[in-house]
């Protein structure tokens, strides 16, 4: 009998959980296998019209490819420069945030409006912001005596990869903070009061409560904002279009260009399933160490 009404709840669930599993199905992995499919095919419609099969010729072909490997560095360089820093600011936003103080509920609310604003928007306002002649970063420089003249910020390679993570680390910073408010608020206040009373003084009690419990949050905000910041397109499209000469240009460009502007299919696609297996590694490898920290911090709730 027991075994009965099991096998119905679960043949009821799989039947509830059917719609999303097929939603799942057609909007991911439907797409990801026709790329995947398409990889293994040469078709520039620039020379060729009917795809000829190629087998692993694209991705031989990456392995060659230099402008792939600097779009991968750079790739690489914005997504952990940009985590680094909307860490560090989130954190002391979430703190800030979690205290009690008149008007808290407006502050959240302001702190949230650069992540809901839109992306492209607030690229061509950056780059306005860092515009060589009449940017108000440069205005601000130029009273305060710090440069003599205005700085060429998107049209030189170092500065243009800076200026691009500071635009990026605005707008998305307040996200992260969210993210690790809620876990902030989740953290029992009975914790902190047997801490102090022990004579632990406040960044002692960070150290050794909040971060330890507030790690399965960082870490999930660091897993969304790392495919996020991993597929930039927008942001850098408007602001540099991945100049000057590739400085900015990053995979989810290259793979623009080489799709939109070459039309060489076959290996645009090699370089999606490429983009997308890195992502599913970072994901896995966070997916375990998430585990392991859900076995740690619920060791220490006990």
């Amino acid at each position: 009998m027991t075994d009965t009404i099991r096998s119905r709840e679960r043949r009821t669930g799989w039947i509830l959980l059917a719609p999303a599993l097929l939603t799942l199905v057609l909007v991911y992995a439907y797409p990801i296998a026709r790329s995947v499919w398409f990889s293994l095919f040469t078709q520039n419609l620039g020379t060729r019209l009917e795809p000829v099969f190629s087998g692993l010729d694209n991705y031989g072909r990456m392995m060659q490819d230099g402008r792939f490997w600097q779009t991968m560095s750079n790739t690489m360089v914005f997504t952990i420069s940009s985590l680094i820093l909307e860490l560090i600011l989130g954190m002391g936003i979430a703190l800030v945030l979690n205290q009690a103080f008149r008007g808290r509920g407006s502050v959240r609310t302001i702190a949230i409006i650069p992540w809901a604003l839109p992306t492209a928007l607030i690229a061509a306002t950056w780059a306005w912001i860092f515009n060589d002649q009449f940017g108000l970063w440069n205005d601000i420089l130029l009273r305060l005596g710090i440069v003599e003249s205005g700085v060429n910020w998107l049209g030189q390679p170092n500065l243009a990869m800076m200026a691009v993570i500071a635009a990026d680390v605005w707008k998305t910073t307040s996200f992260i903070a969210i993210l690790l408010l809620a876990g902030l608020q989740s953290i029992p206040n009975d914790l902190y009061e047997a801490h102090s009373i022990d004579g632990a003084s406040s960044w002692q009690s960070f150290r050794q409560i909040t971060l330890p419990l507030l790690m399965p949050q960082i870490l999930i905000a660091t897993l969304f904002r790392f495919a996020q910041a991993f597929g930039i397109f927008d942001l850098i499209q408007v602001m540099t279009g991945g100049g000057p000469g590739g400085a900015t240009e990053t995979v989810s460009l290259y793979i623009y260009a080489t799709v939109m502007r070459y039309l060489d299919f076959g290996y645009g696609a090699a370089l999606v399933v490429i983009t997308f297996l890195v992502l599913i590694l970072v994901v896995a490898i966070a997916a375990l160490a998430l585990s392991k920290l859900r076995t740690v911090t619920g060791g220490m709730n006990q």
